[in-house]
């Protein structure tokens, strides 16, 4: 089934390092580590493999393909054995990668977007078209009037700036009959109109802001002080990040949107939210190694005082990119099986997932299992 992965962000340190991954693993280069799919209740699935994929993607930065993962392997992120190994197939995904579209109004740039799209699954033949968006983090959206259904947006974006980046590829997408997914914390398809218009297309799309590090140890230990019914007085932690993705949250309003996002697993899982804040910090010297300290204070039998703390070491794009391979592949499986609209059941690769779902990594491990299971069932 051949399949299209367009990246949103395709010359970013996430998508670099998910193109040379994908293409080294099925070269028989390196091992899928990191790639649920891979795992035994997954993998027999009827899922695209990773030769099935077609990659392409939209990007506002010029540096190719080939610089960018230079880059990452001057930063310790890829091997300069692998990179060089899959330089001529990456010379091939990046005569896939277009400029980001841009227009006088948004309708035109979302019709640039479509037809890029439409141009793209249409040149390989390709069964469906998975659209993942890994571009830098944006600020909250503001609500509009004209979010409210399709027509109204259609209408609205010929003359007014009504949606953020990441809404406005989501509505392209469905217009062109794709599935979304966000991998960032960003607006993306959590709009009422572009709900509607997924249904609508037939589309199915999923999110947000991928579970990668500490928010990935909050859905580990949370459920675990709640099932030893252990109260926890206050969570604390701070973030230390370089990179692109550091240096964009360096922004307020987009530090803000991520922060928030981060949270939300604490006050799910738990039932409450304890005190203390996270914080994310820019250093620029570390790169793409993030670091996360995090210190826990809870209360056991007879209101005995206790703490946890963790240090928590991770290169954030190998930990992102297979995820976003994965998605991609369990997306067009879904699409494939008539699936349309939100797809919570993909919760497990979310700090804040769609729909009423559970935010502990064991129950959310099980829905996703489960829930692909019964593909086969329903066959």
């Amino acid at each position: 089934m051949r399949t299209g992965l367009w990246l949103i962000g395709a010359r970013g340190a996430v998508a670099v390092t998910g193109i040379v991954g994908a293409l080294a693993v099925r070269a028989g280069l390196a091992e899928p580590t990191g790639c649920v799919t891979e795992l035994p209740p997954l993998r027999d699935a009827a899922l695209p493999t990773l030769a099935d994929l077609v990659i392409g993607g939209h990007d506002v930065v010029e540096l190719g393909l080939d610089k960018k993962a230079q880059a990452l392997v001057a930063a310790g992120v890829l091997p300069a054995s692998v990179v060089a190994a899959v330089a001529d197939e990456l010379a091939v995904v990046e005569a896939e990668v277009r400029c980001a579209p841009h227009g006088a109004t948004q309708h035109e740039t979302a019709q640039r977007i479509t037809a890029d799209l439409a141009e793209f699954r249409g040149r390989h033949g390709l069964a469906h078209v998975v659209v993942v968006n890994v571009a830098s983090t944006e600020a909250a959206a503001v609500p509009h009037p004209a979010h409210a259904d399709p027509d109204t947006l259609a209408a609205a974006l010929h003359t007014e700036q009504v949606l953020p980046p990441s809404s406005l590829y989501a509505y392209a997408a469905f217009a062109a009959g794709c599935s979304y997914v966000d991998f960032t914390p960003s607006t993306g398809a959590r709009l009422p109109a572009l709900h509607e218009l997924a249904l609508r297309a037939g589309v199915a799309y999923a999110g947000h802001d991928g579970k990668t590090g500490e928010t990935l140890l909050k859905s580990v230990l949370a459920p675990m002080f709640a099932l030893r019914n252990l109260h926890v007085r206050s969570w604390s932690g701070t973030n230390l990040l370089g990179g692109g993705d550091g240096a964009n949250l360096a922004r307020p309003d987009a530090n803000a949107a991520k922060v928030a996002s981060k949270q939300r697993v604490l006050k799910e899982t738990l039932g409450y939210e304890p005190e203390g804040h996270t914080r994310i910090d820019y250093v620029p010297d570390i790169g793409d190694l993030k670091t996360a300290w995090d210190l826990i204070t809870f209360s056991g039998f007879l209101g005995s005082r206790m703490r946890l703390e963790f240090t928590w070491h991770g290169c954030d794009s190998a930990l992102a990119a297979p995820l976003v391979l994965d998605l991609a592949r369990l997306t067009a499986a879904a699409h494939a099986h008539g699936l349309s609209g939100p797809l919570p059941q993909l919760a497990f690769f979310f700090k804040d997932p769609l729909g009423d779902v559970p935010h502990g990594l064991a129950d959310q491990w099980r829905d996703l299992c489960e829930w692909v299971g019964g593909w086969d069932a329903a066959a």
